[in-house]
């Protein structure tokens, strides 16, 4: 028995040519389902058993030789020829299996299930790959789809919930000198501490600054300087929990003699031009009024624009002759949920917490996952099948654009993102410049009626 390990490696279709010395059949078994048979020469087999012989000589051991040093024909006398079938197998798999595909036209849509048919040293491997392929597909109409475009209108209100929800987010510290301190201050304090008597390393500190009720300090200290104003002397005493990571003091009582010098508070801003100077970045409200109305329209034009290629692209994918199948639907509900978890992080959440707080299973999330999952996959074929018909195909210029695209996104340099560049993911990325194509092409030859609505931020 193998250990079969199929893994793609980094091949284009142009680096293979020559290569491998083998030939390819296609059975159509279904509608989406074809079995590959692949032949790989005797001599391109022996090969593969050299370079085998060469990766695993040096974990070999042989009476009489060193690590790394036995013949190839010694290790086969001694092992027996099948212990570089395997490793032999493993290196013409990936090649051969891309170029069967390249030869035959097959497009598959999920890996293959790999069978040995006759392998050994001295003649031909012959396996097959039973995979499922992308069938043809019969699209109906795709040109002159009609479908309404949201014209939003941007408000004086949506404006000025904008600044209010700037505002909240920032605020100024200003010191405060006709009051006491009181929770939600940050004072700047002397304090020293003592246990018995007796000063502890690490109970003193100067103008030390600490926001009153964080609960950075021992519990209960933080509440004794409330009511303190700047220039009082105040004794704070407090119990240090028993389980307080300094053992000499975890539990018992201290006292902290503590000066305060200076207390701030949060101070929100008015909605002025100092307002629009250091939160908006601009010279006056007025002008950060402004900046804010075309940020908005820009935004909701966008929107619009989604939500208006997405009404039309479902259109197509209705008129589509085609059911995904299993592998593909897992597939994009693995997509699905990827997505939800990335949404998830940005707020700091797990999917974990989320199927808690919801009281759903990750399997209830899969299920409900389904549908829009098999939208997805009917418009990517929809997609595909235009840019058949229509000729639509990625350019070298094109690639490069969407390449420096998923840089700017993810935050890479092409340099950090080049070790990641391989067939599978060159290929993606065309078949993405092709889908844009075509999802422009259904956009221009729509027919499109404007509805104007009032804007409500997404």
């Amino acid at each position: 028995m193998f250990d079969i390990r199929f893994v793609r490696e980094s091949f284009s279709a142009k680096s293979l040519e020559g290569k491998t010395k083998m030939s390819a059949t296609m059975e159509k078994l279904s509608s989406n389902q074809v079995k590959l048979t692949v032949t790989v020469s005797a001599e391109e087999f022996d090969k593969a058993m050299n370079t085998a012989y060469g990766k695993l000589k040096g974990r070999l051991s042989v009476p009489g030789f060193r690590k790394g040093k036995a013949p190839r024909k010694v290790i086969e006398n001694y092992y027996g020829a099948g212990v570089l079938v395997e490793e032999a197998f493993n290196t013409v798999l990936p090649e051969s299996y891309d170029k069967a595909v390249e030869e035959t036209g097959a497009k598959p849509v999920a890996q293959p299930e790999i069978d040995i048919e006759s392998i050994g040293a001295g003649e031909d491997c012959v396996y097959t790959a039973t995979v499922y392929v992308r069938p043809e597909v019969t699209l109906g109409q795709y040109k002159g789809v009609a479908a309404p475009a949201a014209k939003w209108e941007v408000t004086e209100d949506q404006i000025n919930a904008e600044i209010d929800r700037a505002a909240e987010r920032v605020s100024r510290m200003a010191e405060v000198t006709d009051r006491a301190a009181q929770m939600g201050d940050t004072a700047n304090i002397n304090y020293a501490g003592s246990v018995d008597g007796v000063a502890f390393e690490g109970g003193t500190a100067e103008k030390q600054s600490l926001t009153l009720g964080s609960g950075m300090f021992i519990p209960g200290f933080e509440e004794q300087l409330t009511g303190a104003k700047i220039g009082e002397d105040v004794t704070v005493h407090v119990t240090f929990p028993k389980d307080y990571r300094a053992e000499n003091l975890a539990g018992r009582d201290a006292e902290f003699r503590c000066k305060i010098h200076e207390i701030r508070q949060n101070v929100p801003y008015e909605l002025d031009d100092t307002f629009a100077k250091e939160v908006g970045q601009c010279r006056t409200l007025d002008e950060m009024r402004g900046r804010l109305r075309e940020s908005l329209r820009a935004y909701y034009e966008d929107c619009a624009e989604m939500e208006l290629q997405d009404k039309l692209m479902r259109q197509v994918a209705a008129t589509l002759d085609y059911k995904p199948t299993d592998a593909e639907l897992e597939q994009g509900v693995d997509s699905q949920i990827e997505v939800l978890k990335a949404q998830l992080a940005r707020k700091g959440l797990t999917l974990e917490a989320y199927c808690q707080f919801t009281g759903e299973t990750e399997a209830q999330l899969r299920e409900d996952a389904k549908p829009e999952a098999e939208n997805s996959i009917r418009i990517q074929r929809a997609a595909e099948r235009i840019a058949l018909l229509e000729g639509l195909s990625a350019s070298a210029e094109e690639i490069a654009e969407e390449l420096a695209g998923i840089c700017k996104q993810n935050g890479m340099t092409m340099e950090q993102l080049r070790p990641y560049l391989n067939a599978d993911f060159e290929a993606t990325v065309a078949s993405n410049v092709r889908m844009k194509k075509a999802i422009a092409f259904v956009r221009d030859h729509a027919v499109i009626t404007e509805k104007m609505v009032e804007a409500q931020k997404h």
